[in-house]
C-alpha cells in the first residue's frame, strides 16, 4: 500500500480452476464418442445410399468431432500454471479452439451449399429406405448428446459450440429422414438436395453466433452479461466515493470475467474507515449484483489522477 493510494483484488480462482469447460470435461468426452460413431456410420450410409444430405451431415459431424477434440485439448493446455510470462496461464486457450472450429464450420457450410445447388441443377439418385435407417441413427444418437451437454452449454462458449452444432446436426438427420421420405413417395430426387442446403442453412448462423462471442473475448470487450453503466452506478454509491476511472471489464475465458478500476474516495472516508473496510465494500458490491469474483481496484485520494497526470507529463 502506497502512501496516496492502495490496490486490491477480489479472491477468485485461478485460469485452470475457473475455466468453464474443463468443469464439462466428461460430457464433452461422451459427445465426442457419440460423434465420431455417428460420423463413421453416415459416411457409410452416404457410400450405400448416395445421399448427399448424409454425406453433408457426416461433414459437418467431422468438424464437430475437430471442434469437440480442440476444446478437451484446449482444457488440458489451460490447466496448466501461470509463468512470469503468461500471468492467467492458458486460460484463453479454449477461446482460440472456438474461433477455430467456428472457421471449420464455415468451410463446411460453404461446401454444402456449392454441392446442394449442383445437386439441384443435376438431380441425383440415391437410396431413400436406406437413408431413412442411416438418418434416422443420426437422429437419435444426437438426441442423446443434446441432453449430455444440456447443462454445460450455458457456462462455456466451448460447449455451447458443441451443443448448438449437435443440436443443427439432429435437425439435419431430421431433414435427411424427411427428404427420404418425400423421395419415397413423390419420386422427387432434389429433395436431398434441398435438405442439404437446409443443413446448411442451420450451420451458418449459429456459427456467427459462435464466432461473434469468441472474438468478444478475444477483443475484450465487456462481458455481456455486465452492465457497465450499473456498475459505474453501483461503485458510484458506496459511501465515501466520489469519483471513478480507468473502469474496464473483459473475459480471460469462460466462466472467468475479470475487472479493474481507479476509484476515487473521501480522504475523511479513506482515514475514518480504512482501506481493507473500502475494498471489501467494493469487492462485495461487484460480486453480489455482477457475479464478477476477480477485481483490482486502485483506491486514490481526490486529487490523485491529476497528480499523475502531471507527472506523465
Amino acid at each position: 500500500m502506497g502512501a496516496g493510494h492502495s490496490h486490491g483484488h477480489g479472491h477468485g480462482h485461478g485460469p485452470a480452476a475457473g475455466t468453464a469447460t474443463a468443469a464439462h470435461r466428461g460430457r464433452l468426452l461422451t459427445a465426442l464418442g457419440i460423434t465420431l460413431l455417428v460420423l463413421v456410420t453416415e459416411v457409410v450410409g452416404s457410400a450405400v445410399t448416395g445421399s448427399l444430405a448424409l454425406l453433408a451431415d457426416a461433414g459437418h459431424m467431422a468438424t464437430d468431432a475437430a471442434g469437440i477434440a480442440m476444446a478437451l485439448l484446449a482444457v488440458h493446455i489451460a490447466a496448466r500454471p501461470p509463468s512470469d510470462r503468461r500471468t492467467f496461464g492458458f486460460a484463453r486457450a479454449e477461446i482460440l479452439a472456438a474461433v477455430i472450429n467456428a472457421v471449420l464450420l464455415f468451410g463446411v457450410g460453404a461446401f454444402i451449399f456449392y454441392e446442394g445447388v449442383r445437386r439441384l441443377v443435376v438431380p441425383q439418385h440415391f437410396h431413400g429406405g436406406a437413408t431413412i435407417v442411416f438418418g434416422l441413427i443420426g437422429l437419435v444418437a444426437n438426441s442423446v448428446s443434446l441432453l449430455v451437454l444440456m447443462r454445460g452449454q450455458a457456462e462455456s462458449l466451448n460447449v455451447r459450440g458443441a451443443f448448438l452444432e449437435v443440436m443443427a446436426d439432429a435437425f439435419g438427420s431430421l431433414a435427411v429422414v424427411l427428404a427420404a421420405v418425400v423421395f419415397l413417395t413423390t419420386g422427387w430426387r432434389q429433395a436431398d438436395a434441398v435438405a442439404s442446403l437446409l443443413i446448411g442453412l442451420l450451420i451458418v448462423p449459429r456459427t456467427w453466433r459462435l464466432l461473434r462471442e469468441a472474438l468478444d473475448v478475444l477483443l475484450e470487450a465487456a462481458p455481456k452479461d455486465v452492465d457497465m453503466s450499473e456498475v459505474r452506478s453501483h461503485i458510484e454509491g458506496l459511501p465515501g466515493v466520489v469519483g471513478l476511472h480507468d473502469l474496464h471489464a473483459w473475459t480471460i475465458t469462460s466462466g472467468l470475467p475479470v475487472l479493474s478500476a481507479h476509484v476515487v474516495v473521501s480522504q475523511d472516508v479513506l482515514e475514518s474507515v480504512g482501506y481493507e473496510k473500502m475494498l471489501h465494500d467494493l469487492q462485495g458490491c461487484l460480486g453480489t449484483h455482477f457475479d464478477v469474483e476477480h477485481c483490482t481496484f486502485q483506491l486514490e485520494p481526490v486529487g490523485h489522477a491529476e497528480h499523475e497526470a502531471r507527472l506523465c507529463h
